[in-house]
C-alpha cells in the first residue's frame, strides 16, 4: 500500500463515521486496531483516544499530536466517503490530521525496527479538541514515562493554497472565553406595564453596549471579537419579560484585551442593573489559551519545511478562532503551524467548520513528511 493509498483509506474510514467530542469510541477503535497491528505500545488515558510510543536511539522525546473528534454539522455533500452519521461531519480535518499521523507511526515503526529512529516518539491522538479542552483533560489524566522535549501539531487551513504552510512565533490562535449575562426583571401584566421591571429592556441596552465595546475600549489596532451567539426573553405575549439570557463568545490574542473587555461587562452589569432596576449576573467560561509558539523550536520548524521544499507564510497577527493545543505548552515548548488545503481546481476550498469542507489527501503525505523531517532537526 503507498503512503497515498494509506493516508485515503484512514481518512476516508474516519470521514464517514465522524464522532463527536468526547464521544470518539469507533474512531478509538479505529486507531488502536492499526496500532496494534503495527505492534505500537499505546496507553488511553481518557475514555477516547490514545497515547503511543516508540523508543528511539536518543534519550530526546518529540511529541506529535492529533485530533480526532467531528463536529455537530450535518454534510452537504455527494462524495462517495461522505458522512453515514446523521448530523455530524468532520468540518475540521481532524481525520485528516489523524490519517497523517498514523502514516507518520507507520514509518517510525519500520525506522525503530531497523534501529533508526533518531530519537524516542510519542504519538498523541486527543479527543474533545472542539468542545470540553480534550488537551487539558489528556494532561491532567496522563503521566508521561518519559521528559518531552518538543510537542508538534498542525491544522488544515483552506484560506491558504496547497503547498503553504503559515506560521508565527508566540500567539498564533486567540483564546476563547464564553459570557453569559443572566437577567432577573420583575413580572406585571401589559395593561401595568409600570408595575414591571422588563428584562428585555435591560436585555436590548446590554446587546447595544457589546456591540459598541470594541469601538470605544479596545485598541483599534488589535483584532477582538465580542460575539453574542444567543439572546432570549419573556414568558408570554401580555406579561413584561421577568427573566432574559444573553451568551456569546470573546475571541482575542492580547491577554490586556481580554482583562478590558471581562472588566467593562461586569462594569455593564452593575450599570444596566441599576439604571432598569433588574438584577443582573455576568459569568465567564475560560476557554483555550491562544496558542504560543515558542520560538526556540521556530529554527526547526522552518529548516524541515524548507527541505520539503514547502513555502512559509508568516502570518503578521494570529487567527481569531480558539485551539487547545495551546494546553500543550504545560509539557514543553510546542509549535503549530497550518498547512494550506485550498485547491480551487479541485474544488477544495470550502472554510473550515462548513458542511462542503473536503481537502486533497495528498496534504496529508506533506504533514508526515514534515513530522520526519522535523525530527532530524531536533
Amino acid at each position: 500500500m503507498t503512503d497515498l493509498e494509506f493516508v485515503t483509506h484512514h481518512r476516508r474510514v474516519l470521514h464517514q463515521y465522524p464522532e463527536i467530542s468526547m464521544q470518539e469510541f469507533k474512531t478509538t477503535d479505529h486507531i488502536i486496531e492499526f496500532l496494534e497491528k503495527m505492534g505500537i505500545d499505546y496507553e488511553r488515558p481518557l475514555k477516547t483516544g490514545a497515547v503511543a510510543y516508540l523508543e528511539g536511539n536518543s534519550d530526546r522525546t518529540l511529541a506529535y499530536r492529533a485530533d480526532i473528534d467531528a463536529l455537530s454539522i450535518h454534510e452537504d455533500s455527494d462524495t462517495p466517503y461522505r458522512s453515514t452519521v446523521q448530523g455530524a461531519m468532520h468540518a475540521c480535518g481532524h481525520d485528516g490530521h489523524t490519517a497523517a499521523l498514523m502514516l507518520f507511526a507507520k514509518r517510525c515503526k519500520v525506522l525503530a525496527d531497523q534501529g533508526r529512529l533518531t530519537h524516542n516518539v510519542i504519538f498523541i491522538f486527543q479527543p474533545s479538541e472542539e468542545t470540553a479542552a480534550g488537551a487539558n483533560q489528556l494532561i491532567d489524566a496522563w503521566q508521561p514515562g518519559m521528559a518531552i522535549e518538543a510537542v508538534f501539531g498542525v491544522h488544515m487551513m483552506p484560506n491558504e493554497d496547497e503547498g503553504k504552510v503559515t506560521l508565527r512565533d508566540d500567539e498564533i490562535t486567540a483564546s476563547a472565553t464564553e459570557f453569559r449575562f443572566y437577567i432577573n426583571g420583575q413580572s406585571a401584566h401589559v395593561a401595568a406595564k409600570h408595575e414591571g421591571i422588563s428584562s428585555i429592556e435591560t436585555l436590548l441596552h446590554i446587546a447595544l453596549q457589546l456591540t459598541q465595546m470594541q469601538h470605544f475600549h479596545l485598541n483599534g489596532l488589535n483584532r477582538n471579537i465580542i460575539h453574542i451567539g444567543n439572546l432570549n426573553a419573556g414568558e408570554a405575549i401580555n406579561t413584561v419579560a421577568s427573566q432574559g439570557y444573553l451568551e456569546g463568545t470573546i475571541r482575542t490574542y492580547e491577554v490586556d484585551d481580554l482583562a478590558v473587555i471581562k472588566s467593562r461587562m461586569q462594569t455593564l452589569a452593575r450599570t444596566a442593573g441599576e439604571l432598569f432596576g433588574s438584577t443582573i449576573e455576568v459569568t465567564f467560561n475560560e476557554g483555550y489559551p491562544p496558542v504560543m509558539n515558542a520560538k526556540i523550536l521556530r529554527q526547526p520548524v522552518e529548516a524541515a519545511l524548507s527541505n520539503l521544499k514547502l513555502d512559509v507564510v508568516e502570518n503578521d497577527k494570529p487567527y481569531l478562532f480558539g485551539e487547545d493545543f495551546s494546553f500543550y505548552s504545560r509539557l514543553a515548548p510546542s509549535y503549530f503551524v497550518f498547512f494550506g488545503s485550498r485547491n480551487e481546481k479541485k474544488g477544495f476550498t470550502s472554510s473550515l467548520h462548513t458542511s462542503t469542507f473536503d481537502l486533497d489527501e495528498n496534504i496529508l503525505i506533506d504533514v508526515a513528511d514534515y513530522f520526519e523531517a522535523l525530527m532530524n532537526e531536533i
